[in-house]
């Protein structure tokens, strides 16, 4: 615990519930379907020109030790049982025991450009994890704070707490005032712990505002999708699925052309039809996706049987679908194309979360207003990581762009195609047989610059 204008700072990540809902969503997924698979993630840092120094590094290693020291509380267990139903007495009490390993699945290095220059010398950082996919599932968003909080302590160090939570206030309510409904989803790549906070405070009290002041306004902050802040400030718990349950079982089947249904299928067959039904569509390419999401879904509890023709499909039974990457104006004239040609009438959501600030947002509720869907935001980095240096006004403190992706599932690479080709992965060998599999069309979004997204 560290001090920071005289007030008690915490340091790094002390609960497993900070991390992402989907983290624990998939984590009961791959407790239920695939407890003994091995894997691999690994770290990318997309804005490679910032580099950690040697004081940074060391802490890191220091803060990925002590996660081993985390257990969940009594008091998370029933907060969870009341909040997340959806997260079964099985999980629960697999939970309850749970810990993570760092000794023997976190492997760290740091590269330093030069043996001169001692602690203030930069390097590049890489960072592997290995282990069961069951033990190894909930390092990734604790990883990319720890290693986020590391450089902006040590390195980037011209900026300070002051106005977080005004600042977050102020976007809040100019959301709500323009009907956004949205929630934040900043945790891979918050500044600290401390932001978060004043960030959650900030929201919550835009929310109360509104609802005491200006009772016409029609948007509303609906939660958060960092689960112990959620405990903590008490709204709602927000995520579904990631990328990661999509690329592990087509790395585990090796059948592209077929992952995301077979995906689909065992999340269902883990929650149940209509449960966490907001369906990630750009693991592959959307158009793959959408070939899947408009085949019939299996019956609650049910893998790999046929299916009748007269069974709802995917798409009927999902709320919706959630936009990360590629053009946005461009998604939601795919996704109202495609409900009307499968002639579904209810009004669908699209959930849109990639790289967002207000104006963003309110752009694309018009866009998506207008063909008659529902809009939802999912705010992240311009919440948590929206800073200006102290020392020079209005010059932009600029976060890291940094992903831990799953690599490997049993021994097989995983690969991800997204909707815009600078959020690819995977080597170019698989890239290029996959892409023939699941006929993948590339895309070059124009706002899609991962190494400078935020610089401006």
């Amino acid at each position: 615990m560290t001090t920071i204008n005289g007030e008690p700072h915490p340091e790094g990540v002390f609960s497993l519930l900070d991390t992402d809902l989907y983290k624990l969503t998939m984590h009961r997924a791959v407790l239920q379907w695939f407890p003994d698979v091995p894997v691999k993630y690994r770290f990318t840092n997309r804005t490679p020109q910032m580099q950690l120094n040697r004081r940074a590094f060391r802490w890191l290693q220091e803060q990925v030790a002590k996660l081993a020291n985390i257990r969940v509380t009594d008091e998370e267990i029933e907060w969870l049982e009341r909040t997340c139903r959806y997260l079964d007495q099985d999980y629960l009490k697999y939970f309850k025991q749970f810990t993570l390993r760092p000794k023997e699945h976190v492997k760290l290095d740091f590269n330093p450009e030069s043996e001169h220059g001692g602690d203030e010398v930069f390097g590049e950082l890489w960072v592997m994890v290995e282990g069961l996919w069951v033990e190894t599932i909930l390092y990734e968003i604790p990883l990319l704070a720890l290693i986020s909080e590391a450089y902006f302590k040590f390195v980037d160090t011209d900026w300070t707490h002051a106005g977080q939570a005004e600042n977050a206030k102020r976007k809040g309510l100019k959301l709500i005032e323009n009907g956004c409904v949205f929630s934040e989803f900043g945790s891979r790549r918050r500044r600290d712990y401390k932001t978060h906070q004043l960030v959650l405070q900030g929201l919550v009290s835009a929310q109360t505002e509104s609802e005491t002041n200006n009772a016409g306004w029609r948007g509303k902050f609906s939660g958060t999708s960092n689960v112990h802040m959620a405990m903590r400030v008490g709204v709602a718990p927000i995520g579904t699925v990631a990328h990661e349950w999509f690329m592990g079982i087509a790395a585990l089947t090796d059948n592209y052309a077929d992952a995301n249904e077979k995906a689909l299928q065992y999340w269902t067959g883990t929650f149940g039809r209509g449960v966490l039904s907001i369906a990630l569509t750009d693991t592959f390419g959307t158009p793959a996706f959408l070939r899947s999401f408009s085949r019939p879904a299996p019956k609650s509890g049910t893998i790999g049987t046929e299916r009748e023709g007269k069974d709802p499909t995917y798409a009927e039974i999902f709320t919706g679908v959630r936009q990360d990457s590629g053009d946005p104006m461009e998604y939601i004239g795919i996704i109202k194309d495609f409900y009307t040609t499968q002639g579904i009438g209810e009004k669908k959501t699209i959930v849109f979360s990639d790289a967002l600030n207000v104006e963003k947002c309110i752009k694309y509720k018009n866009a998506t207003d207008a063909v008659g869907l529902t809009p939802s935001f999912g705010v992240g980095t311009f919440f948590t990581n929206d800073f200006v240096h102290a020392s020079e006004e209005g010059r932009k403190s600029v976060p890291l762009n940094i992903v831990i992706k799953l690599s490997e599932a049993r021994g097989r690479p995983a690969i991800k195609l997204s909707d815009d080709r600078g959020k690819n992965t995977g080597s170019d060998e698989l890239v290029r047989r996959i892409k023939e599999e699941v006929r993948y069309e590339e895309k070059v979004w124009v706002g899609g610059d991962e190494a400078h997204r935020w610089d401006k």
